[in-house]
């Protein structure tokens, strides 16, 4: 049973691709990005995982990936078609902004220590008694490779065969990328100065200003939010050549974009993301938890009240004293 949940992803990664590969218009993309994905997580993950067993340098091949399925699709879509940049630029600088993020901090900078979210998946690999820890590290590796080889790239594929103009749905889809986009830079920006100030005074604080007030992860629902405008935006695309595609392709397209959304929500909260962090951030900060009752997880909202008797940390005050 773990020898099947460790290869399912990867079944499921084989399907996609093989369908995808499978259409004369895309073959060529499809098998060009498979070996650039595997390229770029071979250098950037692969090889540093295996020389300082730290999976955190995933952080700096997935964005990467990300980036090169940016300019492949600029590479072999049409120019013209504003649908075609929208896309390539969506990837591009998605890429490249938590690329660059990851080469300043774990390259540059030098990585300390696994990052927590990944110290977290040895708990997993101990639970479904994976032994290796050296396979699980490649083995987890190339689950996210094998992500933007396939289900991650059905919008770049789809924007490189011919297209129509954005149209309405594409500028709203675009418009609502650009904010979200913002949004995850900005949650970033206020968490890091919030960070750099608790180092200058010596505490040891949750952040819970700006858009954290409203959310436990206002980044990940950032980002989480661009996927779901990237398949907006490919929507319109994907409905012009289902008319003349076999009806299994189109549902498998219609399915794969869906799924980018779950896999996309799944991952940020469950996988590597909010769960993870937050089973660390509850033990290192005596704050956290005051945070978890009054701040949603995910998903941005107004903060939930104390109940009687709790206590706001820091303040001494008591509600219902």
């Amino acid at each position: 049973m773990a020898v099947l949940k460790r290869a399912a992803p990867f079944m499921v990664y084989a399907v996609v691709f093989a369908a995808l590969a499978s259409r004369s218009d895309v073959a060529v993309f499809a098998v060009v990005n498979l070996a650039v994905q595997l390229a770029v997580f071979a250098v950037a993950a692969c090889v540093p995982a295996h020389r300082t067993g730290f999976m955190s340098y995933v952080d700096v091949a997935w964005p990467w990936g990300l980036a090169a399925l940016g300019v492949q699709v600029l590479l072999f879509g049409d120019l013209t078609s504003p649908a075609t940049v929208a896309v390539g630029a969506v990837y591009l600088l998605m890429g490249l902004r938590m690329g660059a993020w990851a080469l300043r901090f774990m390259v540059i900078a030098r990585l300390p220590a696994e990052l927590p979210r990944y110290r977290y998946q040895r708990r997993r690999w101990e639970r479904d008694g994976f032994r290796s820890e050296r396979l699980s590290l490649q083995v987890e590796i190339m689950v996210q490779c094998g992500a933007n080889a396939s289900v991650l790239a059905i919008p770049a594929l789809l924007a490189t065969t011919p297209s129509a103009s954005l149209g309405a749905v594409g500028l709203a889809a675009v418009a609502l990328w650009a904010a979200f986009f913002a949004l995850e830079s900005a949650a970033d920006r206020q968490k890091a100065r919030f960070a750099a100030r608790c180092r200058r005074e010596g505490v040891r604080r949750t952040c819970d200003t700006g858009l954290w007030r409203h959310s436990r992860h206002p980044n990940y629902f950032g980002q989480w939010m661009q996927w779901n405008s990237l398949i907006l935006l490919s929507l319109p695309t994907a409905a012009g050549q289902w008319s003349d595609a076999p009806a299994a392709l189109g549902v498998l397209t219609l399915g794969g974009l869906v799924w980018i959304s779950w896999t996309m929500y799944h991952t940020l909260v469950h996988y590597t993301g909010a769960v993870p962090a937050e089973h660390f951030s509850s033990r290192r900060r005596p704050d956290y938890a005051h945070y978890q009752r009054t701040t949603n997880r995910f998903f941005p909202g107004p903060r939930r009240p104390l109940g009687d008797g709790e206590t706001t940390p820091g303040t001494g005050a008591v509600r219902g004293a």
